[in-house]
């Protein structure tokens, strides 16, 4: 679904900066003037799309290796699931607000994925944290 979204948008950005081209050379500079309109358009929700599918990705394959080494951080367990819902939330809605900037060009989802960033920021740095700290050892009897 995304590679078929991905492709018509490189045909928009394609052939909207061919018809821009076209329109210059038959002198109509409105003509040309919308369709580089159109290009920008078309290259600005290209490379937001680009950058929530390949950062869904990578997160996502980021959270599932965590997730298989995740009992070896060295925090209580009401610490590791609350960091858990941390980087589920912020890996989630840090793309989604990506995304949202497509349908919205002004600073709220600029603001909220910033936000979601930080808080993941944040909560992969307790998690590697977590992972330097020694986890104390059962006593041996």
């Amino acid at each position: 679904m995304a590679l078929a979204v991905e492709h018509q948008r490189l045909d928009q950005i394609g052939g909207s900066l061919a018809g821009s081209f076209l329109q210059a050379a038959d002198r109509n500079l409105d003509g040309a003037q919308k369709k580089l309109q159109e290009y920008g358009d078309a290259r600005y929700r290209y490379t937001r799309e680009v950058d929530a599918h390949s950062h869904w990705t990578g997160l996502a394959l980021l959270l599932v290796l965590l997730g298989a080494a995740f009992d070896q951080v060295a925090f209580a367990e009401r610490m590791r699931i609350w960091l858990a819902w941390l980087l589920l939330i912020s890996a989630t809605g840090f793309p989604a607000c990506v995304l949202w900037q497509n349908l919205d060009h002004g600073t709220l989802p600029r603001i909220a994925s910033g936000m979601f960033a930080g808080v993941l920021v944040v909560a992969m740095s307790l998690v590697a944290g977590g992972f330097i700290r020694r986890k104390p050892q059962a006593a041996n009897v």
